[in-house]
Parts: C-alpha cells; sequence; structure tokens
C-alpha cells in the first residue's frame, strides 16, 4: 500500500464514502480557484480559454480536477482574477 497522507477520512458508516488525499484536496482547491475566476469574469470555458489563451481541454481538465493546475497556471488565474483587461491586452 502506497505511503498516502490522507486529508479526510472516509465517514465508516457511509459504503460509498472514500479517504481524500492530501493531493485531491489540493487539486480541488486549484480547480475551484480556476472555476470561480472564469465565473465570476462571466465567461464561459470556451471564451476564457481563447481570450486568455488558454486550450480549452486543458481549462476543463484543470476545473474538473482530472489533472491538476501547475503553479505557474494558478498564478496566471490569480492575475487574471485581479486584472482581466490587462492581461487580455497582453496576449493579444
Amino acid at each position: 500500500m502506497k505511503n498516502v497522507r490522507i486529508a479526510v477520512a472516509a465517514d465508516l458508516a457511509d459504503d460509498d464514502d472514500f479517504d481524500v488525499t492530501a493531493e485531491a484536496m489540493d487539486r480541488a482547491q486549484r480547480a475551484r480557484l480556476i472555476r470561480r475566476t472564469r465565473t465570476g469574469l462571466g465567461l464561459s470555458q470556451a471564451e476564457f480559454a481563447s481570450r486568455f489563451r488558454v486550450p480549452v481541454g486543458t481549462l476543463r481538465d484543470w476545473e474538473q480536477a482530472r489533472t491538476t493546475a501547475p503553479d505557474f497556471a494558478v498564478a496566471y488565474v490569480r492575475v487574471i482574477g485581479q486584472h482581466p483587461d490587462m492581461v487580455a491586452k497582453a496576449v493579444a
């Protein structure tokens, strides 16, 4: 068995519940930040991807926590959240 850190232990009374690792929690938090930034700007995934030059498939994977957004992407999304027009102009 792998030596993984459990962030949230499963509810033993719930047969469908499962342990959540620290890595999975981090991936979920990153996904939430990205999704909330995009929706806060009122953009669809396709619009956000096009405006900020992110492949739409990559954006979907990050938002659905299929893959973990790398640190640089999280930083980029934070800057987009603070200065969306400046970033859009810079990448145009």
